[in-house]
Parts: structure tokens; sequence; C-alpha cells
């Protein structure tokens, strides 16, 4: 698919010297994956006036989930993630390096330090809230339920009762799946997944509405279909560490966040990434 570089969720638990499960896949091109990155510590400083300092915003993300964060054609980490982090660190006056790694292997490695932030499709969950402060929201997403498309059992989160589903262990959809009565096979990547799926081995999946309609319009072939979503939009944001450190950098990214809001970038980004704006809240 494309060429990857994995950092471990045990490597990243042993740098932050306790066992601890936290947190969507993975790839190394940008930047390098250690070095810089492995300087940045939780500090009892401000952490906004240290990012200043060294004049890098150290920001993780997945690397292979399209439209989020990928690697192009020529190998080079696009996405919206990547761009909207790369304008919030520009609102900052500093240089964004990108750190990737796979779903489960974020989060801890925002408790260890390794990272300033998770830029990558983020909701905000109740139980998320509890360990970490999030931004202002940057985008609004559904999350779907696909079927391969001559499944008619299938109809809605009811029916997946008893089901198998494929999707990145500790995200938001494996969640959703299960507290439907779903059986969760752990995957890294939307692609593997929808392979798995076509291929019949599992009965649904769960994604973002929008990493959906990119996959269908970049594959209008593809053997699936979309049969139900959430109601409610879910919000996208970006978890910092919690602590008075991080207040001022949480202020400052908010702010950064809003002036994309207003100046139209968030908008022109969602149409190009997702051809639609997902800024605003439907």
């Amino acid at each position: 698919m494309k060429r990857r570089t994995f950092i471990s969720l045990m490597s990243v638990m042993a740098a932050a010297g306790v066992l601890t499960l936290a947190g969507c896949s993975n790839s190394s091109g940008s930047t390098a994956a250690s070095g810089t990155a492995a300087s940045v510590a939780p500090s009892a400083g401000d952490q906004l006036s240290n990012i200043q300092s060294s004049g890098k915003l150290i920001v993780a993300l997945e690397g292979a989930w399209q439209p989020w964060s990928f690697h192009d054609e020529s190998d080079t980490l696009v996405g919206y993630d990547v761009e909207v982090s790369r304008a919030i660190a520009e609102k900052l006056g500093v240089e964004p390096e990108y750190m990737e790694s796979d779903w489960d292997s974020l989060f801890a490695g925002l408790d260890a330090g390794r990272y300033d932030i998770v830029c990558n499709g983020v909701e905000v969950t109740d139980e998320r809230a509890k360990t970490y402060d999030f931004t202002e929201p940057y985008g609004y997403i559904h999350t779907a339920l696909a079927v391969r498309k001559d499944n008619e059992d299938i109809t809605s989160f009811e029916d997946l009762k008893g089901k198998t589903t494929a999707n990145s262990l500790a995200s938001t959809y494996m969640e959703l799946a299960e507290s439907y009565g779903a059986t969760v096979q752990g995957i890294d990547t939307l692609e593997e997944t929808i392979q798995l799926l076509t291929a019949g081995r599992i009965d649904a999946t769960l994604n973002a509405d929008v990493s959906f309609y990119d996959y269908l319009n970049v594959h209008p072939d593809a053997d699936f279909k979309l049969v139900a979503q959430t109601e409610d939009a879910s919000h996208v944001a970006i978890p910092l560490r919690k602590g008075d450190a991080s207040a001022p950098l949480l202020e400052a990214i908010n702010t950064a966040i809003e002036e994309l809001r207003a100046d139209g970038t968030l908008k022109e980004l969602g149409e190009k990434y997702f051809g639609q704006d997902i800024s605003a809240e439907n």
C-alpha cells in the first residue's frame, strides 16, 4: 500500500514508564519518527512557550486514513488533518513536525509527552474528556454503517447484534459496534477493513461518513453500501494533556481554529478533501 513505519504500542508505553491502554493506521514520510520528538516531555512549564521556543509543534496522526492523513503517489504526507494542523502551527508561529502511529498508540504517546497534540479526526466523547482537554471542534461528522451490496440482513445499527465487524481498536467505531452487540475484529486501516467486508469475512464496518464517501469517489465500483448513520453529528477536535501547563496552548489553538473557520480555510480544506464543508454543524 504505502511505505509505513509503525510505532508499537508497547514501545510507546515503555517510553512512558507505564502500561497504559488508551485511545484510529500509520506511515512515516515527511519527518523523522524519533529524535526531536523524543525530547518532548511533559513539563511543569508553559507548553505553548516551550513549543514557540523550540519552533516546532509535534503533531501525531495515523498517516494511513484517507482523506484525513495519508501518503499520496509521491509518498508525501497529505490530508485534511495534515493541512489543518499545518495552518494551526503557522498561526502559532512554528513549524509542524509529524509523528505517525497506529490509532491505539496515539493517546499513549500523548500521555508520555512524545507529542504536543493529536490531530487525527478524534471524536470528543465523555470518556475521553475525563483524561484530555479538547479544543473547539474543527470538524463535524456522522458515523456510517457499511455492508456488502448484497447484504439485506443489516439495515440499521440494531441489526449488528451477533454480527462481526472490523474497526480500529479502542476507536469510537469499535465502541459503537460493541454497544449494539457486535463482535469487533481489530484492524488498522479503512482500506483493510473494506477488503475484509467485500470479501465477506466480516458482516459490516463503521467509519466516518465522509471517509466512506471519499473511498467511493476513488473506488466507485466498490462492493459495499451505506445503510445507516448516526443522527447527531460527532465533534472532531484536538486532544491535549490536561493541566495548567497546557492551558495557554489550548487557548491559542482555539483562537487559531476560530480564525481558520472565519477566513474560510476550514471550509476550503473540507471541500478539497471531503467534497463538502465539515467545519459547521448541520
